[in-house]
């Protein structure tokens, strides 16, 4: 059984569950996916296995270290690789270049959606940390401020990871335990409840909820 599977965002649509409750969910194109490599204490030092998503790129996309790296498991030409850390003892089964297919998750278990979050550019307190920001009356000269960082004689500086603005975004975003909706088998498409990191288009890591 893997430990996850690779895919990309779809979009967002709902459905309704035989009780007519209404479910908002995201639509995930995942695997299949390939077993590039099998990592084992004995040889790497930790169990782990690394799979390959596959949605072949263009030769001139892939450096030349990578394709040989992939040819030994016969993925030549896949982009997209995660590494999934397994438990000693676990998965032992699992070999370079087996498939792994979205067959192997079914409807009510819960998975993370490992992804990169949209881009937002340079932004300010109140869009960055949702500060509240000064009154808006006339005669008031603060509005959107970041106000004081930072006492003058003692520390006479500021403070590492202090709050202020700057770039927003692209950042990467765990959402833990959601729920499996539906598993398509013939399209490799799963729908977990309720949002997930990223654009559409956007690559995301699904795994077994860990917690």
């Amino acid at each position: 059984m893997s430990p996850g599977i690779l895919g990309k965002k779809i979009g967002m649509t709902q459905v309704f569950r035989p009780s007519g409750e209404v479910v908002p969910v995201t639509v995930l194109k995942a695997g299949p996916c390939i077993v590039v490599q099998r990592k084992t204490p004995a040889t790497d030092g930790y169990d782990a296995v690394q799979l390959g998503l596959m949605e072949y790129a263009k030769k001139s996309s892939v450096n030349k270290p990578q394709t040989g790296h992939l040819k030994k498991s016969g993925a030549e030409g896949v982009k997209f690789q995660r590494e999934f850390r397994l438990e000693e003892g676990s998965n032992g089964d699992m070999q370079t270049g087996d498939r792994v297919l979205v067959d192997e998750f079914k409807p009510k278990e819960k998975v993370d959606v490992i992804g990169v979050s949209k881009g937002r550019g340079y932004a300010g307190l109140v869009k960055r940390h949702h500060f509240r920001g000064g009154d808006e009356s006339h005669g008031s000269m603060f509005h959107r401020a970041p106000g004081s960082i930072g006492a003058s004689s003692f520390p006479s500086r500021v403070f590492p990871g202090m709050k202020m603005s700057g770039h927003m975004g692209t950042a990467k975003v765990t959402v833990r335990n959601l729920e499996i909706v539906e598993v398509d088998t013939e399209d490799n498409v799963i729908l977990v409840k309720g949002a997930v990191p990223g654009p559409n288009g956007g690559y995301v890591v699904v795994r077994r909820a860990k917690r």
